[in-house]
């Protein structure tokens, strides 16, 4: 089947898609480029694919064919995608004993940098507040390598998340610049969660006052901080080695 027309129904649902509130109500996010339909396929994920017409699609997967306006519709990327999928979003709730909490992260670099990073260094559950950037934001999914199928995705209320983490007792580690402690002097656990805070204000006081410990990432004086997704992989690759 050939989708000509950007009126659609099916093509005005996959626009709607591309909004964190209804993609989020539907369970449904939008995939492009043929590293994520394949971890969508692999993973048996995807729901839907589009093809671009006069281009070709070896995936043993049902797909419709649109002409390059429709896909261009469809699409948050500058140039014409060869394949759009829609994938299920894999939303069980379950929260690990390795955690990764993110409060009030926007960048969606540094969002998907932290994914990719907690599945590198085994961290099993990325944990979102809700006034973060969507985990299913086309440049947090681009950013993420594919590894968005490879951990434990779950959107919440960070206080209500963080005391039932406490109830299961780990320990519940925060990052700031003040009032902390090396990382160097961080114990390493089996079980851990640990929180990094927004790109410009960090961490929120309410939640650093939850923290059972905090940290900071030890530097050069002439350098004040570092990039939230990088400050991510150094703290996670020393509770990993």
């Amino acid at each position: 089947m050939l989708i000509t027309s950007k009126d659609n129904n099916r093509i005005k649902e996959i626009r709607k898609l591309l909004t964190k509130k209804y993609s989020l109500e539907k369970g449904l996010f939008v995939i492009e480029g043929e590293n994520l339909i394949e971890e969508a396929i692999k993973n048996h994920m995807l729901k839907e694919l589009y093809v671009l017409e006069g281009s070709t699609c070896n995936y043993d997967f049902n797909y419709d064919y649109v002409t390059e306006e429709v896909m261009k519709s469809i699409s948050d990327l500058k140039s014409t995608p060869r394949l759009l999928g829609i994938s299920k979003i894999y939303n069980t709730n379950h929260i690990g004993n390795k955690i990764v909490i993110l409060d009030n992260i926007q960048d969606p670099g540094n969002a998907g940098t932290i994914i990719r990073s907690s599945v590198a260094f085994g961290a099993d559950t990325v944990i979102f507040s809700k006034d973060s950037v969507s985990p299913y934001n086309e440049k947090v999914l681009r950013s993420t390598g594919g590894m968005i199928y490879n951990t434990n995705i779950v959107i919440g209320d960070l206080k209500e998340i963080i005391n039932k983490i406490k109830e299961k007792h780990i320990k519940v580690v925060g990052t700031s610049l003040k009032k902390s402690k090396s990382l160097e002097e961080l114990e390493k656990t089996e079980e851990f969660a640990i929180i990094f805070g927004n790109e410009g204000n960090g961490v929120r006081e309410e939640i650093l006052s939850m923290c059972d410990e905090i940290i900071r990432i030890d530097m050069n004086p002439t350098c004040e901080s570092l990039n939230v997704g990088v400050s991510a992989s150094i703290v996670l690759y020393h509770l990993y080695k």
